[in-house]
């Protein structure tokens, strides 16, 4: 597949490193310094503006798919619009754009295709949504949902006090709708079987009902959330606390630029929006952050959102949240303290996979960073495994089909299961087999 890059900035840059060994890429970028990381890739990379006609026309032979990730949203926007056009008779290309700008996305994920936009995506708004669906479960650390919010996947920290260290996984008690896909244990992972043991620090993965999910969280210890500190009132801060005043969360948001802290302030009802700097210990303390169950750092900056977690951790915070912009500071930032990293390029990643990963992918997921992929699948009817028992069909080592979605009905899939035309299949794998796996779905 040929693939052009507008951005070579982190979300560019790292799309770039994911897809270059299967793809054709061409990378551009104005910026010299951007250019010339690109370039350490095996990727064509062309220094010039990503939404210049004459420069589009040129790399766009032969191209399957254009992303525009400049932190520009009116350059992502003409970029698409122009390849459109200059494209029009190929009913295969596709666009994807990203896009920060409240008027111009409503949700993290839409389609514009009035105006030559595939994908639109907004990670900002994307990372709110999940954080949020990370407080809606207690003890939880990653939550992403499945088949139109009915599947959800969480995953748990195993304390070392917690009454499942050294439980066999067939005797912890999940209901019959919920299955564990698979343990983090450090660098290795496991897909567990009936007979594997929980350890202590292990990263637990459960799929399960959402209406069950509530429930299965208390295994891993009740943590109240309450009470919320918000650090950073950007459009992360803000779209979060929009959706967490929807619960019965009392929230504060600390937010440094004056007019930034009034623009919140006049677009939220329930919550207490203080100016000042996330950093400073005497507001920390005046505020109360010890006595809060969550403190979330979603400022512009990976330093000071570790600064200000490790603060209102050391000051008696139950619970930290932190954004991290750069993708490879999510597992540094959780070796040394850190509850939860979560990164907005991670949204960005799984829709470009959805879209270079063929038909049939209703949803992507990435876990623990990239170490492993949850795929939801439409069974078609040329698929290879319609028709088979679960038991007969050859998954590679190291995935495993975890849940099954028919009409409104939700089942863990034993051996016996017949695959059905329409059928949603969930199958957890690492990335290494992915696409033995989705040979099976074709």
């Amino acid at each position: 597949m040929k693939i052009i890059i507008i951005g070579a900035g982190e979300v560019g840059y790292h799309i770039a490193k994911s897809l270059y060994l299967e793809n054709d890429i061409v990378v551009i970028d104005e910026d010299e310094n951007a250019c010339q990381r690109a370039d350490e890739l095996d990727v064509q990379v062309i220094t010039g503006n990503g939404a210049n006609a004459a420069i589009l026309e040129k790399v766009l032979i032969g191209a399957d798919l254009l992303l525009a990730l400049t932190g520009d949203d009116e350059i992502n926007i003409v970029a698409c619009m122009t390849t459109k056009l200059i494209k029009q008779s190929s009913k295969t290309f596709k666009t994807m754009a990203r896009v920060s700008n409240p008027d111009y996305i409503d949700r993290p994920v839409a389609k514009r295709t009035q105006v030559g936009i595939d994908v639109m995506i907004c990670p900002e708004l994307a990372l709110a949504s999940e954080i949020a669906d990370i407080l809606s479960i207690p003890s939880a650390i990653d939550s992403e949902s499945f088949a139109d919010g009915k599947i959800k996947m969480m995953e748990f920290v195993v304390k070392a006090d917690s009454h499942l260290v050294d439980k066999h996984i067939r005797d912890i008690g999940l209901f019959d709708c919920c299955i564990v896909s698979a343990l983090f244990r450090g660098s290795q992972i496991i897909i567990p079987h009936g007979d594997d043991l929980i350890r202590a620090e292990d990263h637990i993965v459960i799929i399960g009902e959402k209406s069950a999910m509530k429930d299965i969280s208390s295994f891993f210890g009740k943590i109240k959330k309450n009470t919320a500190m918000i650090i950073g009132g950007g459009i992360v801060g803000l779209y979060l606390a929009q959706l967490l005043e929807t619960t019965d969360m009392k929230i504060k948001i600390i937010e440094k630029d004056r007019y930034r802290s009034e623009m919140v302030a006049d677009h939220l009802k329930k919550t207490l929006v203080l100016l000042g700097d996330g950093t400073d210990l005497s507001l920390l303390r005046e505020e109360g952050v010890g006595e809060m169950d969550v403190v979330i750092s979603v400022t512009d900056s990976d330093e000071r959102n570790l600064l200000c977690s490790l603060l209102a951790k050391q000051m008696g915070t139950k619970k930290v949240i932190v954004r991290a912009d750069h993708f490879d500071y999510v597992p540094l930032f959780e070796m040394v303290g850190v509850d939860s990293a979560v990164s907005p390029m991670e949204a960005t990643i799984n829709e470009v996979l959805k879209l270079t990963m063929g038909t049939g992918i209703e949803a992507l997921t990435t876990i623990e960073g990239d170490k492993a992929e949850i795929v939801e699948y439409t069974i078609s009817k040329k698929s290879k495994i319609n028709g088979k028992l679960i038991k007969n069909v050859s998954f590679p080592e190291g995935s495993i089909a975890s849940m099954v979605i028919n009409d409104d009905s939700t089942i863990v899939p034993r051996g016996n299961y017949k695959v059905k035309e329409e059928d949603h299949i969930l199958v957890f794998s690492i990335p290494s087999v992915l696409p033995d796996v989705e040979k099976l779905f074709k």
